[in-house]
């Protein structure tokens, strides 16, 4: 059994739909919360001076604040020393509820273990941290309809086929509908693929066609929509949550395999495939659009509803369409959202191209939001890299994501390389030009060394510490480097005669030191004779 535990995520999605003035009973049945535990963070809300339909804060900034003020909340079991007592028999509590009632398991506890905590408490603690057990009450929900405006049920559907005429292949649709709960209004939307761009695009569409957006959507648990189905914990689609953030609706999943929590929506699907799809033939998917909302105006809009006795539309126009949220004066950019890990090479790979991220992040899966013209990458909540959306080409690359060494490696190539020396001087260039025509790989390190020695020395010491080491034969960069800290680059390279130089090679440590030592081996034969 999976033991339930409130994240900073969870709480602030209690807040959020307690600051739009929703009730603490209305969302402890939307989100399956006991309304004691959304009463200690309203109150902690209240305290900061937060007031319901005027606050208006953020998931992201819900999180600060809970971090500032109360970072304590998150754990419900830190908070009690009679959660912490009852925490200590966990193991013993879940293996005993796979045979047992609770009671029976409480009772053996306390007679048997040493358990001080009550009945009461206890029944407490299996809500908080063992939220699926097998004796914890199934809540009855009365589907009373909702106030204009309040409430709209989403869902996808299978269509049917289609023969397309200009491909000549025959494609699976599918019908995104949308209904106004209290008027019964429909929006349908049709698509080749159920994918998140096409769910976002039918809700963007959706409230255009309404004129204006309701307060919570209640959603079945599609992917597009819904990244895992938890009764407890869902995780909804972060574009999903933007788009709904943007128009100021709400989003309410329902459970898993459980169609009457959204009934008004589970009706319309095989309505609309018999009375609009069956038998009809399109020459395109924007004809078959513009055919759908023709017929939710003029056929779904105006049957008498079987439920409310009204006409659709008519009860739509008279009575709901002035609730409804009023949309944005500029259009919502439209982004979706996918997962990726970073690489080895501090990249990750995003719809066939690669970007790059700070290399600390290697290991770790990103979050990534593609708009139209840049992809942002987050880690939680935290946006740690920004790039242009490629559209040509593989891989964007940002050198300052590297560690300082990786770095210089990758971005002083071989033509950086021979343009720098050129710049430094004509022995650099030579001795530089040299080491790479061997081999420009093998030999790069030491080609970006001596151009490193460069802004150590400057080329005023580098450009002859170069030309006395080609003299020698020898300007590898350790040679020139050997130069260079002997100061021996300030003397003119004597050359050797030929015999000599063919037998004994370049000798860097100077005249004075070769001659020096030969004066003192004369003397110290003198000496001994």
């Amino acid at each position: 059994m999976a033991r339930r535990s409130f994240a900073v995520r969870d709480i602030s999605e209690i807040l959020i739909h307690w600051q739009t003035g929703r009730p603490i009973r209305e969302i402890a049945r939307s989100l399956d919360v006991d309304r004691k535990t959304i009463r200690k963070y309203v109150s902690l809300a209240n305290e900061l001076g937060y007031r319901p339909g005027e606050t208006k804060l953020s998931a992201q900034e819900w999180s600060v604040v809970l971090h500032q003020h109360s970072p304590q909340l998150i754990d419900p079991t830190s908070r009690s020393a009679v959660f912490g007592e009852i925490a200590r028999f966990h193991e013993a509590i879940v293996a005993g509820l796979a045979d047992n009632h609770p009671s029976t398991v409480w009772q053996r506890l306390h007679d048997e273990q040493g358990l001080r905590a009550s009945m009461r408490s206890f029944r407490r603690y299996l809500d908080h941290c063992v939220p699926d057990h097998p004796g914890r009450p199934q809540p009855t929900v009365l589907r009373d309809d909702p106030p204009p405006g309040h409430e709209a049920q989403v869902d996808f559907g299978y269509l049917g086929t289609w023969h397309d005429p200009i491909s000549g292949k025959r494609l699976r649709l599918w019908a995104f509908a949308m209904v106004l709960s209290f008027s019964r209004h429909m929006f349908v939307y049709v698509v080749a693929k159920m994918d998140q761009q096409a769910w976002l695009d039918a809700h963007v569409a959706a409230f255009i066609f309404f004129g204006g957006a309701p307060l919570l959507l209640i959603i079945d648990n599609l992917k597009p929509g819904v990244l895992r189905a938890d009764l407890y914990d869902p995780k909804i689609n972060r574009g999903y949550e933007e788009m709904a953030r943007y128009y100021g609706t709400l989003i309410d999943p329902c459970r898993k395999g459980h169609p009457k929590d959204k009934p008004r929506i589970e009706r319309p699907i095989p309505y609309l495939r018999d009375s609009f799809f069956a038998g009809r033939s399109f020459g395109s998917l924007k004809e078959i659009n513009e055919a759908a909302e023709k017929w939710c105006l003029s056929v779904a809009g105006e049957r008498t509803h079987g439920t409310t006795r009204q006409r659709p539309l008519v009860h739509f126009q008279q009575v709901e369409a002035a609730t409804l949220r009023p949309l944005p004066a500029q259009p919502f950019e439209l982004a979706t959202w996918t997962q990726a890990k970073v690489a080895p090479d501090c990249h990750v790979q995003v719809k066939g191209q690669l970007y790059s991220v700070p290399y600390r992040y290697i290991g770790k899966t990103l979050a990534i939001r593609l708009s139209a013209t840049a992809i942002e990458c987050y880690l939680d909540q935290t946006l740690v890299k920004t790039h242009l959306r490629l559209k040509e080409g593989r891989r964007q690359t940002d050198w300052n994501d590297y560690p300082e060494e990786k770095a210089r490696f990758y971005q002083r190539t071989p033509d950086w390389c021979r343009a720098k020396a050129t710049i430094l001087g004509p022995h650099v260039a030579e001795a530089v030009h040299s080491l790479l025509a061997q081999h420009a790989l093998h030999y790069l390190r030491q080609a970006q060394g001596i151009i490193g020695l460069g802004e150590k020395y400057g080329p005023g010491r580098l450009n002859p510490a170069c030309q006395r080491a080609l003299a020698f034969g020898d300007h590898s960069y350790p040679t020139i480097k050997t130069i260079l800290q002997k100061g021996l680059d300030g003397q003119l390279a004597l050359p050797l005669g030929a015999n000599a130089s063919a037998a004994a090679g370049a000798y860097l440590r100077g005249p004075e030191e070769l001659f020096g030592n030969e004066l003192n081996h004369n003397h110290q034969e003198e000496h001994n004779g």
